[in-house]
């Protein structure tokens, strides 16, 4: 099980990136998947935080090549963007 203040520490980072865009697909995806993750994913996506929201928003909408120590089952989920809620 994950540290709780880990966690916290993680969805501040997640839901505080900048732009209301990163923060949306970034602390969206936290909130989605995190209740569910493993210590190996929480350290994925923490090592994630550290890099430039474009460059995270790029790999997620497929602008931008991913580099492979972040491709695999968390940027598919990410990928999928149905996390993100949209106004109707």
């Amino acid at each position: 099980m994950i540290d709780e203040h880990r966690l916290r520490r993680l969805k501040f980072r997640a839901w505080h990136r900048g732009t209301k865009e990163a923060d949306l697909m970034v602390g969206g995806f936290f909130d989605t998947y995190s209740a569910r993750w493993s210590e190996e994913q929480a350290d994925w996506f923490e090592a994630l935080l550290e890099e430039e929201d474009v460059e995270i928003m790029a790999w997620a909408i497929g602008t931008a090549p991913c580099p492979t120590r972040y491709e695999g089952e968390m940027m598919q989920a990410m990928r999928k963007l149905d996390y993100v809620p949209i106004a109707k």
